[in-house]
């Protein structure tokens, strides 16, 4: 019996974290992944490699569905949109991971304009917390799913990506460090949020996980950027960049019955960064 027998949801499923993490659904036996980034060809290639997954697995015999939703993450209506057309599919949004995001510029605040500034947060932060508060607003008026193993069933799990630098800072990445601790500060709220909507309450969970240093498209496209990332890694007590398929897994976690107990928290998966 799978895990995730409801409907996954993911921004930024075009590449890197967002992509292996709609794959990571699949492999784990989620047949219904509604897969979102603004790259159509990026999100088709997703689905290619999601159904070529299906096409391995033998023992399974319940049709693969994915949905692709071009989103633009700045886009207040492209977000909601997105929550709406995968519940005209399927009915409901079981498991969201929000990890669209960009790096940022890369310079201190005296040489960082207002709309680079605007550009970070407002994707990082801002549209990760359009994306949560569209996957709340639906989570909290549709049913219980039972479980796996008979524990009490959820109702939904918000996964957000943060980072590592969520928790501690480093030179020349202000608008990045303060948009992915905000992701941080907003996971923690909606987790103990007290009102009518309060969703401990309604069997919903909300965690972030904040990656270190990771292989993805995004880190390795830019041989200067690359280079500056090198101090990280050799802080680091592993001393070597982290999988996107190891952040995924961590979301699955969060997103699955096994982690029922768990909300409101921030999962570090950096090889040991903060801690050095």
């Amino acid at each position: 019996m799978t895990l995730f027998p409801g409907v996954a949801l993911v921004t930024g499923a075009a590449s890197g974290i967002g992509r292996a993490t709609a794959i990571a659904f699949a492999v784990d036996g989620c047949r219904r992944i509604a897969i979102c980034d603004r790259d159509l060809p990026g999100l088709e290639a997703t689905r290619a490699l999601i159904i070529d997954i299906k096409r391995e697995d033998a023992d399974v015999d319940v049709e693969m569905e994915v949905e692709v939703l071009q989103v633009d993450i700045l886009k207040e209506d492209d977000i909601e949109r997105m929550v709406r057309m995968t519940v005209r599919r399927w009915g409901r949004v079981d498991y969201a991971v929000n990890a669209a995001g960009i790096i940022g510029n890369n310079a201190p605040s005296t040489s960082t304009s207002s709309a680079q500034f605007d550009l970070v947060t407002n994707i990082n932060y801002r549209g990760c917390w359009l994306s949560s508060r569209a996957e709340l607003a639906q989570m909290v008026g549709q049913e219980v799913l039972p479980s796996h193993d008979g524990r009490p069933g959820e109702r939904g799990s918000v996964v957000n990506i943060a980072s590592q630098l969520g928790v501690v800072g480093r030179p020349n990445a202000p608008a990045y460090c303060a948009s992915k601790a905000a992701v941080i500060g907003m996971t923690r709220c909606d987790a103990i949020d007290t009102d009518e909507e309060q969703y401990s309450k309604h069997n919903i969970r909300v965690n972030c996980v904040c990656p270190g240093v990771i292989a993805t498209p995004m880190t390795q496209g830019d041989a200067v950027f690359r280079k500056a990332l090198e101090p990280a890694i050799d802080i680091a007590p592993m001393q070597r960049m982290g999988t996107a398929q190891e952040i995924a897994d961590a979301c699955l976690f969060l997103c699955s019955s096994k982690a029922s107990f768990v909300q409101g928290h921030a999962l570090v998966v950096d090889g040991g960064y903060v801690i050095n």
